[in-house]
Order: structure tokens, then C-alpha cells, then sequence
């Protein structure tokens, strides 16, 4: 089976209602030259550092503009439209950072909310504390769709190589990491950690990523890439929003898990510790 996709990278800003509108614009690109499966980077309706402010502007999902946006615009072009996440209200005071998937009838099809949060002091002083607003998900999600079998993570997701693995083991074919990078994280660990995930699982990689300095000051490393299941790069971005449209030929990542079946070849093990003192 083979697909045309597309792949959206964003600069999204703190307002929902232009990032909606940038981002629709880019997603039109892709289904005009074919694209029958869109995705688009973590945060697409609001990239708002303030913690305050997010919480504010934020809605649920029933009620939120950019959902509903979406799902007409999926129904509009046909498409198959991944959103890579939106900040959206969950329980309490907390936040889902959540996954949507919308088939060509506009209707959402699966949800995934991000397991593995961000809570890191790098080096240059930035800090994040992705667990102060958001809670995380508990359940890995495969979806089964006409075109290929989809496994969902969001981000920081991509450094548990377990996950991914849990995803392939489930029938996984096409791993999409949607995500927001820091810069220096991105330079350091971005390009091969994409990498090892479709060599490890036989899979392609889809990474739709934000990219450059937002209306906030923060900075995001872009460079979203298509990664094919032998471990090879199929297309990347910049750092400018932009849009890339691509082949997916599902039968390849069946190829792959053939000639390196190390899927299979997963055996359970105790760990030891051994005292040499």
C-alpha cells in the first residue's frame, strides 16, 4: 500500500486564532499536491509559555476552536489530518497535551495524550516544567486506518525507545513524533534519535516539528523529517514554517522488519547487579 503524505512544520504563536489559520493555509498546500494523510507539529493551537496564560485561553476539547476547526477542514479536503497536539483543559487545573486524528469525514478517530513529560534544566538556563501544567497519558495508542497503521507520541516521547517499540510490537508501521525541540537539544540529539526509532522498530518516522524564535522569545529547532524504515532521511524542513509532501510505501517498513527481524527476536531478562567490591 502506498500514500502520498504531508508534513506541516509550524512557528505557532500565542494566538490560537492565527495559528489555526497558518497552519490550515499549509495543510491546503499538501492536499493540493496529493497528500491524503496531513500531519502537523505538538502545540499547533498555542505555543504559550506563560503558564498563567495557557491555563487561561485554554478549553476542552468539545468547546476548543481549533478542534472544530480541524475536523472541517479535514471533511473539506478529504484528508486523513493529524494534529500533532493541542494544549488542551483537562481534569482539575491541569492540561492534556493531546493528539487528534481526524479521518476524511471530519470526525475524530483517536486520541493520544502525552506520556512522557518535559521537566529539564539545560545548560543555557532555560527551564521547562511540562508536568506543572499538563498531566501525562497512561495508554500507548495504535490506530488502524485504510493507509497504514499509525502509532501516536508527542515530542519528549522519542527518547523511550520502549514506547516506540510497544507501538511496532502492536502493529505499528508509521510512527508519528510530532514535536516542539529546544534548540539545543535539537542540534544535539533531534536527527539521530529520529533515526534509531525507525531502525529499531523497522518503521518510517514522520516528525512534524516546530521551528525558529516565536512571538513569546522562545526557540524551537525545526527540521522536521520523514525518516524511512532502513534508517534513511526522505525529506527535512528548515527552520521557516514550511510543508513537505512525500511517498509512503507501507510494504517497506514489512521489508525492513524481514531483512532484521529483531521485532521477533525480543526475549524477556532479569537484570542483575553484581558487587566487584
Amino acid at each position: 500500500m502506498s500514500f502520498k503524505a504531508g508534513m506541516v512544520q509550524l512557528r505557532s504563536s500565542t494566538d490560537p486564532a492565527r495559528n489555526v489559520k497558518d497552519a490550515s493555509a499549509l495543510i491546503r498546500s499538501a492536499a493540493s499536491q496529493g497528500a491524503r494523510f496531513v500531519s502537523t507539529p505538538e502545540m499547533t493551537n498555542l505555543f504559550e509559555p506563560d503558564r498563567e496564560r495557557l491555563k487561561a485561553i485554554t478549553r476542552p476539547e468539545a468547546e476548543d476552536l481549533a478542534v472544530k476547526g480541524f475536523s472541517e477542514l479535514a471533511a473539506k479536503l478529504g484528508i486523513w489530518l493529524h494534529i500533532g497536539s493541542l494544549a488542551l483543559k483537562s481534569e482539575g487545573d491541569k492540561l492534556a497535551n493531546r493528539t487528534l486524528l481526524f479521518s476524511p469525514e471530519g470526525k475524530i478517530v483517536a486520541r493520544y495524550d502525552k506520556i512522557h513529560l518535559f521537566d529539564v534544566d539545560l545548560a543555557n538556563g532555560e527551564v521547562y516544567r511540562e508536568s506543572a501544567s499538563y498531566t501525562g497519558g497512561q495508554a500507548a495508542v495504535v490506530v488502524e486506518t485504510p493507509l497504514a497503521p499509525f502509532g501516536l507520541t508527542i515530542c519528549y516521547d522519542v527518547r523511550f525507545p520502549a514506547l516506540h517499540r510497544a507501538l511496532a510490537m502492536a502493529g505499528a508501521k508509521v510512527l508519528l513524533v510530532p514535536a516542539a525541540f529546544t534548540v539545543p537539544t535539537g542540534k544535539a540529539h533531534w536527527h539521530v534519535l529520529l533515526r534509531a526509532r525507525a531502525i529499531e522498530t523497522g518503521s518510517f518516522v514522520i516528525a512534524a516539528a516546530q521551528g525558529g524564535t516565536h512571538d513569546s522569545g522562545r526557540e524551537t529547532f525545526g527540521h522536521s523529517k520523514v525518516i524511512g524504515p532502513w534508517g534513511e532521511v526522505i525529506c527535512e524542513c528548515g527552520t521557516d514554517p514550511d510543508y513537505k509532501v512525500f511517498e509512503i510505501d507501507v510494504a517497506q517498513a514489512d521489508a525492513a522488519r524481514a531483512k532484521i527481524p529483531n521485532l521477533r527476536h525480543a526475549r524477556d531478562f532479569d537484570v542483575k547487579t553484581v558487587s566487584a567490591a
